[in-house]
């Protein structure tokens, strides 16, 4: 089961939105995920214990110092089309 963490500044609004948006692209993806959602300075303390961080293109920069993870910068937080997309491109199964 892939472990996916939806990050936005606050961890509150947004990142409650995409985390909808993961769920349903893994869903209809078939892929077996536990998804949540959190600010940037949370998803930067437990990022060990993840294997994704999707967050905005915009706050990657807040995660360019971690190792062995990876993160996905969404344009459009709320396209499910980019979501899968990013999924396809990174080979997320």
């Amino acid at each position: 089961m892939l472990k996916i963490v939806a990050a936005c500044g606050n961890g509150m609004g947004s990142s409650l939105m995409v985390k909808l948006k993961i769920e349903s692209v893994c869903q209809e993806m078939g892929i077996d995920a536990h998804i949540d959602h959190m600010s940037i300075g949370d998803a930067k303390n437990v990022y060990r214990n993840y294997d994704i961080i999707i967050c905005s293109q915009a706050l990657l920069h807040n995660f360019s110092q971690l190792e062995n993870i990876k993160v996905i910068g969404l344009r459009n937080l709320l396209s499910t089309e980019e979501i899968k997309e990013k999924f396809i491109e990174n080979d997320i199964k």
